[in-house]
């Protein structure tokens, strides 16, 4: 049962992952950030300039740290935010289920929130920690 949680968790953040690196490839790469700028100005997100750094940062690079599994816990608090603002912006309002809906938002923001606190055991988190318990216990024991 425990292996397939695991498995599961992995597979959460690896989706997740990419998804979120494809649209922070957009924002760096595609667009540019002053198109992404651009955009979020049209649709009234306070500091454009800022939240456009911002969601493309959480984007590409929480994208990356979430496939490896490192930093999970801020990881997953990060995109919550960044989807959060990107429904409440770009979606509210919009039926939900529709070409335009905030469907994929509000999976990203839940998705972000359960690969970073229940991503299972296959990732750097659990390794750095894994080791770092170890070499407490050993310098509890040894002294």
């Amino acid at each position: 049962m425990e292996h397939g949680r695991n498995i599961a968790g992995l597979l959460a953040r690896v989706v997740v992952g990419v998804i979120m690196i494809m649209h922070g490839w957009q924002k760096f790469f595609d667009y540019g950030i002053g198109g992404a700028t651009a955009g979020f100005a049209q649709m009234g997100v306070p500091l454009p300039g800022v939240s456009a750094v911002f969601a493309a940062t959480v984007e590409l690079v929480g994208g990356a740290a979430l496939i490896v599994g490192i930093g999970l816990p801020v990881v997953g608090v990060l995109m919550a935010i960044d989807m959060a603002g990107a429904f409440v912006f770009a979606k509210l309002g919009a039926p939900l289920i529709a070409p335009t809906g905030g469907q994929l938002e509000l999976a990203l923001l839940a998705g972000g929130l359960l690969a970073g606190f229940a991503g299972g055991a296959y990732s750097l988190d659990r390794v750095l920690f894994r080791a770092k318990e170890k070499g407490v216990v050993g310098q509890t024991v040894a002294a």
